[in-house]
């Protein structure tokens, strides 16, 4: 008798410490989980020939790796957008792509609000000027009242909501740009557009997926429109800000600072204008983590592809029409 063939679930990359609670789901469902040694294009495509499924974080799960796998069923992703994967590719192939669309809303929260606090209260000048032996008042001026101040919150998602909601528990005035300003006026917060929100704006938090509408939504015009005394804050998406557009406008002072945490690309380059900026707080795309998020994430992420290779419909669908297809009409709720 053939022995019952386990099905392959290719992991391109990590940035946690280990697999195991991925490695765990997907064997109640029959499922082993190969972590790549390398996200690079080739050696996943190479890995991908007899894979029946890709989890993917940061690395490109390109129109070339989704052709190489003949049984591929999902593509998974640990996270919110999907940027990283062709979409299309896999829609065309009739591959399932899920992600995890909450999962992280206070831990990024708490770090825009951590860049915020930063930034308004000059602690990062004052860290830098007390380890260089500078131990005055005047090495982090000025410094101004949090509260009484204006957050202008660029999408009203989950995350642009925690955000708001927090915000507003600090004393902030907090107006909003969306595209449903009736979500925004019932969730108690002013709609108003994007160029007036650039000018209210104390502090102007982005909170938009990466789409063809969003990329260098924050360019030299929007930047123009700030104030010289307020904050720019992204931890959404690297290529939402146009960085050379950033960088002339924090070396000009036509914005007082940056707290960001995407980049595009990721790393930056060394020597990168932004890097060499004092006015920028920069953190490496660690927005999304605690020990409790990644444990979610991994979780969850691996439970949508146990899912499909066991005959269910996913929580998530990010390309929902797939799943009308003959090929899928047998997946149970």
């Amino acid at each position: 008798m053939t022995p019952t063939r386990h099905k392959k679930v290719l992991i391109t990359d990590i940035t946690w410490a280990n697999i195991d609670i991925e490695s765990t789901v997907l064997a109640s469902a029959g499922a082993e989980a190969v972590l790549a040694p390398d996200p690079a294009e080739e050696r996943l495509a190479a890995l991908a020939g007899d894979a029946d499924a890709i989890l993917t974080c940061f690395a490109q799960v390109s129109e070339a790796v989704i052709a190489s796998a003949p049984r591929l069923q999902v593509i998974g992703r640990y996270g919110v957008g999907t940027d990283n994967i062709d979409v299309e590719a896999a829609t065309r192939r009739e591959v399932v792509v899920t992600n995890v669309p909450e999962y992280c809303t206070d831990e990024v929260a708490e770090h825009v609000l951590g860049f915020l606090l930063s930034l308004a209260r000059g602690l990062h000048h004052y860290d830098r000027a007390v380890r260089a032996g500078d131990w005055s008042l005047a090495s982090g001026l000025p410094v101004r009242r949090v509260a009484g101040r204006t957050l202008g919150v660029v999408g009203f998602g989950a995350i642009g909501r925690r955000v708001a909601a927090r915000a507003a528990g600090l004393g902030l005035r907090v107006i909003v740009f969306d595209r449903h300003p009736d979500a925004v006026r019932a969730a108690g917060f002013e709609p108003v557009g994007l160029d007036v929100l650039a000018e209210r704006s104390d502090f102007v938090s982005l909170h938009v997926p990466l789409t063809e509408a969003t990329r260098a939504l924050v360019d030299e015009r929007f930047l123009a429109r700030m104030q010289p005394t307020s904050y720019l804050l992204n931890c959404a998406r690297g290529a939402v800000i146009d960085h050379a557009a950033l960088a002339n406008a924090l070396d000009s002072g036509a914005i007082a600072g940056a707290g960001i945490d995407v980049f595009d690309p990721e790393p930056l380059p060394a020597g990168h204008p932004l890097l060499r900026n004092p006015r920028l707080i920069a953190t490496p795309h660690t927005a999304f983590y605690s020990e409790e998020s990644v444990a979610a994430l991994a979780r969850l992420a691996a439970e949508n592809v146990a899912a499909v290779l066991t005959g269910r419909r996913p929580a998530t669908a990010v390309n929902s029409e797939v799943l009308a297809l003959p090929r899928w009409t047998h997946l149970r709720p």
